[in-house]
Formats: C-alpha cells, structure tokens, sequence
C-alpha cells in the first residue's frame, strides 16, 4: 500500500511532464558540474580556481528572490522552462569552445558565471511547482519523488559524465549534455494547472498588482515574522555555508588530492553520497507521512554533520564512501523536510517569494567553498574539514534550541503530520 502512496502524484498530469523534466535537467547539471570541476582543476592545478568556479555557480542566489517573485506574476512553469532553455544556450557556448580547441580554465568560469545566475533558483522553482500542482494530500511523495530527480543524477549523471569525459573528450560529452538541456526544456513547457500565469477572463478589468520589488519585500517579511520559516532558512544558511562544500565543490579535490584518485574515482565518490541520498528521498516518498517535519529537519541535519567528521578523518576510501552514503542519506531527509515545511506551512500566495528566499541561503554555498579555498593550502583539507563541521554543528544546535518552541514540541505546526 505504501508503494502505491509513493506513486499517487503521478495521478496528477503536470507531475507527470515536470518529474521527466526535472530529471533530465538534474542529469545535464550534475554532468556539466563534474566535467568543468575536473577540468578546471586539471588545467589550473589550483584548489583556489576550483572553489572560484563552484562558487561561480552560486552568484545567482542573490537574484533567486526576483526570479521567486517572477514565478508568482509569470507563472512558475514559463520561468523555469525558460530558465531551462538558458541553460541549452550555455551549454551550446561550451560545446563551439570545445570544438573550436578554444576553451581554457579562464573560459570556463566565465561561462559558469553567466550560468550560476539562473541555476541556483532551479532547485527551489521546481520545489514551488510541485507545490503549486500536485495536491496537499499527496505533497510529501512528491517532494520525495521530486528529490529523486536531483539523486539519481549525482550517481547517474556523475558516472556517465566521468565516462564520457574520459572515452570521448568533452565536445561529445557536450554534445549529449546539451541534447539532454534541450529536451528538459520542452518537457518543462507541457506543465500546466497552477503553473501558468494567470490573466484575466474575457471582459474583466486588469487588476493594477503591486511592483515585483513590493512583493519581494513582503516574502522577505513574512520569513522574518514567521519563526519556524525563519529557523529552517537559518539552518539551509547553516548546511550551505558548512556542510555541502564538502560533498559538492571540494569533491574533485579531495578525489584527486587527497584519496589520489582519477577522473572515475571521482565519479564513484559522487555517487556514493548521492545513493545516500536516493535512498533517502525514496524512503521519504514511502513514509514521508508519519514524519514530523521540524524534528527530522534536526535531528537528520546533526546525524549530516557527524557523518562528514568521520569522513573528514577517514584515510581508508572504503570507509569514506560508507560514510558519504549515510552523510547523503541525512542530506536529503532534512533538505527535502525542510522543503516541506516551508511549502506546507507558507500561504499558497507566498510559496514562489518563500522558494525564492530560500535560495538566498544557498549564497553562503560559494563563501564556504572559498574560505575552504583559502584554508586549506595554508593548514590541509582535514583541519579545515574538522573547523567547518564542528562550527556547523554546534550552530545547528543552537538553531535548535533558539527555536524550540517551533521546531521540537510535537504541537508545532512545523511538526504537523
């Protein structure tokens, strides 16, 4: 019966065209993460240049809110498919350097800047579509299958891309990347319900509405005003800053430097703490509805950050990737209940600024890449692993503890089934 329950949001037609979408975009990007880091690191020999490109990636976290506001006036699906179709665009530029022997580490990390001022906001855009289509009663397997999308592409798409990079060069790898961009695109644009913008019918007066600089304030506000909204932003800032830059950006050095890896072994890493995190968002879809959402926030983001303390001290690669797996699998249950609780806490009216100002706590995603940059030429990757996590970890606590009131009691309102 619970396998049943997990598929009920595919009973929605819109799911059904935005969860292919989705998946193919989330494969595109995790490839095109892991070819440009390898390569970026390769060419350059820097681990400053490889934390300034995956910081790159984030520079759009500041307009995330704007895009959010777009969402809500235009209509989520018309600004994430053309978000997508950007992304193609890119994608494209990659592919004409590639093929034109043309394209260097400077190159790169300008494009990835061009990139990363749409890409940030897709995480959380797609999250308020899901919202904004599928019904209440059947939002926590969405949100779980939803997250499917974005796991099976750090193991899928970090494998293939490391096998194609490897067997083929980049021109061809860019040339299925691209394709894949393409048609994620177009799956994107057959969503409807709630996710078009609405105009007015036939014969109704135009209603003047409010500049999107207005509503922007008034989701910014209504986080503020809102304690359990603002608890859950303030550990997304928290495992952003602390937390993901060990499994997302630093991962190609730490593959080559410090387990002396190749470009394979990178992509087995990658995956293992992404099958962690499919195992988790599969099991949130199976029995996302006994949770209580603020407490497996919590206590799922504490178990994340003891997980990467062992792995930050592991010299054995076995045990690394064992602990990359339960540190993926922690990553998603708290990820997708925070997701939750922000989507099904916030008023329907607010849920594309609320997504939106949730992507602003992805901006301290490249500060923490680049204070590890800077950190760990002058006193090693574990020393400046162990400083990040335990500063996490103890913060993370104190979230918990400030905000108890909302977070922990089983009468909170973030802890409704």
């Amino acid at each position: 019966m619970s396998g049943i329950a997990a598929l009920a949001p595919f009973r929605t037609r819109s799911f059904r065209f935005q969860w292919p979408a989705d998946l193919c975009t989330a494969w595109a990007l995790e490839m095109e993460t892991l070819i440009l880091g390898w390569y970026v690191l390769v060419e350059s020999g820097s681990v400053v240049l490889l934390t300034v490109f995956g910081a790159l990636q984030f520079v759009g976290t500041l307009v995330s809110p704007v895009l959010g506001v777009l969402g809500d006036r235009l209509g989520l699906r018309n600004v994430l498919a053309g978000m997508r179709v950007c992304y193609a665009v890119f994608a494209s530029l990659i592919l004409f350097l590639a093929l034109t022997r043309q394209i260097s580490p400077t190159l790169v990390l300008m494009v990835a800047a061009m990139s990363g001022l749409v890409r940030p906001t897709d995480i959380g855009m797609r999250s308020a579509l899901v919202g904004a289509t599928v019904p209440p009663v059947h939002l926590v397997a969405a949100m779980g299958i939803a997250r499917t999308t974005q796991d099976s592409a750090r193991i899928g798409g970090a494998l293939a891309g490391a096998g194609f990079m490897a067997a083929f060069g980049m021109a061809p790898a860019y040339m299925v990347i691209t394709g894949i961009y393409v048609a994620g695109a177009l799956l994107t644009l057959l969503v409807d319900g709630q996710a078009a913008a609405r105009v007015p019918a036939a014969g109704q007066p135009a209603i003047a509405r409010p500049s999107p600089w207005r509503d922007l304030k008034e989701g910014l506000v209504y986080v503020w005003r809102t304690p359990r909204l603002l608890a859950a932003m303030s550990l997304a800032a928290l495992v952003n800053l602390t937390a993901f830059p060990l499994s997302g950006g630093l991962m190609p050095y730490i593959a080559r430097d410090v387990f002396h890896l190749n470009q394979q072994g990178l992509g087995w890493m990658v995956a293992s703490f992404a099958s962690g995190a499919f195992i988790g968002s599969i099991s949130l879809s199976l029995f996302g509805a006994r949770v209580r959402p603020a407490r497996t926030m919590l206590a799922t983001s504490i178990a994340w950050y003891l997980c990467l303390i062992g792995f930050a001290l592991s010299t054995s690669l076995p045990v690394a990737m064992a602990l990359l797996v339960c540190a993926g699998m922690a990553q998603s249950l708290s990820m997708v209940t925070l997701a939750i609780l922000l989507l099904r806490t916030s008023e329907e009216r607010f849920r594309g600024r609320i997504m939106g100002v949730r992507m602003l706590a992805i901006y301290t995603l490249p500060l923490g890449l680049l204070i590890a940059g800077a950190m760990i030429p002058s006193i090693g990757f574990r020393s400046t692993a162990m400083i990040m996590v335990l500063t996490g970890l103890l913060l993370a606590v104190g979230i918990a503890v400030a905000w108890r009131e909302h977070l922990i009691r089983l009468d909170a309102v973030g802890n409704a089934r």
